[in-house]
């Protein structure tokens, strides 16, 4: 691993209990399972690359991001450029036969699967399972008392024109073919006030086939859990989590998991606007009719005590990377299938990244080699240095908030060869960028760059070039906080910018090298000593059991 451990808050109240959400960042539509004392989660990963994110815990509190199991998206051809809300979506995490498997579904393609051995290596080349448009959110399971293999699937109505269904199929023992045309397990329009029924996660329990699954849509849904004495049904159906008295909206889809020592856990999301969906714990137990209760008594807990399991150190993802050699951690990724040549690996630390040609270098959410991590859901400081060895004309290079409408601040290589320090922004509705502050001097080609992220996703960018390094550039807008002045050597630079989410993902942060068109290469630029660190942390709430 080349990036540095997290300095990150986590929900480790260090107390014996813990805050939600348990992992305060975009890891969208989370599954889990346990293998002996060890917890695995995947979730999402859209169109970047590598994708199925792979995380590890003991406590289910706190995580460490070990690994990907999809290095490249497929089919290739149609991952050469970004697609930010296509590729991996909902994706589930089942553990069978001595081997980890995970299914997923890309809207555009079909319902893939991959399995290994292992959780850190060796996941097969993926196999499309079965083509088509709009199947999404596969969900096997391996009926231990017969035998029978079956998976579970919803629909993406932007592909199929249908939604609100869950559609059931045989499958062959080796997850590789389903064996019968499916039949509609559940149907959400035959049951009062449901809709956007998706994300169904299937298991076998106290002699039922039980289906989780949420309805209602992201921001204002609920999680529902349906049972039948047959897989093929029929359902009888009940809201188990919602939102209820508290400020947790839209709380669904996830995973319920049974630890060693027999207790029940529930992980799901919540949707934060620009933050993406963060993910919760909540404790789960079961009634007198056997049926599920979440959280406290079916909404969401806030504060609660730990599971009963050994204690693990405080952890969560890692996000600081000195790019030792040229490498960079786990924690990043591509808005597109990488290709040889983004990168140059050198024997000291800090990422070279090349300027990439593209006819759409003034629009980044058209490149395809932007590198990536998840925005923090904390109010932080990003920090990061660096250097345009460039010598093209219109080359430049910096640190981005990146979603419908970005912003990013950098260097840029002008026509009379100077380096400038230039803070630029693209809204929604626009395919080119404006300015967000006048260009200034960067006379050794090189700056410090910093945004400082506050509550609401709101950006505040400032830099520090060589000739302003402890002293204040007291030209600088002032707009930023109000103050007009630098603070520590830094200047303030533009307004104040809210960062935005895609369509199904939230704001990332980038780093990104681009050049125009032409022949030849562009040369490099080098980014060092990348950090995150944590502005405040959030009181404690108190718990509501």
């Amino acid at each position: 691993m080349t990036g540095r451990e997290s300095t990150w808050p986590t929900g480790d109240l260090g107390d014996g209990t813990y805050r939600n959400p348990v992992l305060a960042a975009d890891w969208s539509d989370p599954d889990v399972v346990r293998v002996g004392e060890d917890y695995y989660l995947t979730a999402s990963s859209f169109g970047r690359a590598p994708g199925l994110p792979l995380l590890h815990s003991r406590d289910l509190v706190n995580w460490r991001l070990v690994g990907h199991a999809l290095e490249r998206l497929l089919p290739e051809a149609s991952y050469a450029s970004p697609r930010h809300d296509g590729g991996v979506w909902a994706p589930s995490l089942r553990h069978h036969d001595g081997r980890f498997w995970i299914f997923w579904g890309d809207p555009d393609h079909g319902i893939w699967q991959t399995n290994s051995t292992s959780v850190r290596g060796g996941w097969s080349t993926p196999h499309l399972v079965k083509a088509g448009r709009g199947l999404i959110d596969p969900c096997p399971l391996w009926d231990e008392e017969t035998g029978e293999a079956y998976l579970v699937h919803a629909w993406a109505k932007s592909r199929s024109g249908v939604n609100n269904r869950l559609t059931g199929h045989r499958m062959s023992a080796d997850g590789t073919e389903l064996l019968d045309e499916g039949k509609t397990i559940v149907d959400a329009d035959r049951v009062p006030g449901w809709f956007t029924l998706e994300g169904p996660k299937a298991y076998r329990h106290d002699g039922w086939f039980w289906i989780f699954a949420p309805a209602g849509g992201v921001a204002t849904g609920w999680q529902g859990a349906f049972r039948s004495r047959g897989f093929f049904g029929p359902y009888e159906e009940r809201v188990v989590l919602e939102q209820g008295g508290t400020d947790v909206n839209g709380p669904h889809q996830g995973a319920w998991v049974r630890t060693g020592p027999g207790e029940d856990w529930f992980l799901h999301f919540q949707q934060r606007g620009a933050y993406g969906r963060v993910v919760h714990l909540q404790p789960m137990r079961w009634d007198d009719e056997g049926w599920p209760v979440l959280g406290d008594e079916g909404a969401p807990v806030l504060v609660h005590p730990k599971p009963a399991l050994p204690r693990q150190s405080p952890s969560a993802p890692a996000t600081d990377d000195d790019f030792p050699g040229g490498r960079f951690g786990r924690q990043w990724q591509w808005t597109a299938n990488p290709r040889e040549g983004w990168t140059t690996q050198h024997s000291a630390d800090g990422l070279r990244l090349n300027c990439g040609r593209a006819e759409d270098a003034d629009d980044l959410r058209a490149l395809p080699h932007v590198l990536t991590q998840r925005l923090p859901a904390h109010p932080c400081t990003v920090e990061v240095e660096l250097r345009l060895d460039s010598e093209e004309p219109g080359a430049r290079a910096g640190l981005a908030v990146l979603g419908d409408a970005y912003t990013w601040i950098g260097l840029e290589r002008g026509t009379d060869g100077a380096v400038r320090l230039v803070h630029r922004f693209a809204p929604v509705s626009a395919d080119r960028e404006r300015d967000a502050a006048a260009a200034r001097p960067a006379p050794e080609g090189r700056a410090r760059l910093r945004i400082e992220i506050g509550a609401g996703a709101r950006c505040r960018f400032s830099y520090r070039t060589s000739d302003a390094a402890g002293t204040s550039d007291t030209a600088g807008t002032g707009d930023v906080g109000g103050t007009g002045g630098a603070a520590g050597g830094f200047t303030p630079s533009g307004q104040v910018f809210a960062a935005t989410p895609w369509r199904w993902v939230g704001a990332l942060l980038g780093l990104f090298a681009a050049a125009p068109t032409g022949t030849g290469p562009a040369g490099t630029a080098v980014f060092t000593t990348f950090r995150i660190t944590p502005s405040e942390i959030p009181p404690r709430e108190e718990s509501r059991r």
